[in-house]
């Protein structure tokens, strides 16, 4: 007979239905829904003119706290390691063409390395 443990997070007195089979890995869903919370909480708190529900302000959040590196990273002013998502028909008005190959000599092929 096999013996598995499973990792379950518990919120507030309540089970949720996902399992872990690595403690490290449970502890971090249960870190980014606390920080998925907070940010609630914080969006909720703001005194914003747009009309967002809860359930719109808690799947926001649980993306944003899912890529918090990357969401650290636009908010610090660097550019995301992820390139952002363009539709097919979009133009790529600030990047630059890119530079075609250089190609080496006939002389640089000929010559052996390292000796």
């Amino acid at each position: 007979m096999a013996v598995i443990t499973k990792f379950v997070v518990v919120r507030h007195g309540v089970e949720l239905d996902k399992e872990f089979l690595v403690k490290k890995e449970a502890e971090a869903y249960d870190k980014m829904l606390d920080a998925a919370e907070n940010l609630a909480a914080y969006i909720k708190g703001a005194e914003l003119e747009i009309a967002l529900d809860g359930k719109a302000i808690d799947a926001l959040c649980v993306y944003l706290a899912k890529n918090g590196p990357e969401v650290t990273r636009i908010l610090k002013g660097l550019k995301p390691a992820v390139p952002l998502v363009r539709t097919p028909g979009e133009e790529k008005k600030d990047e630059a063409p890119a530079a075609p190959p250089k190609k080496k000599s006939p002389e640089a092929k000929a010559k052996p390395k390292g000796k």
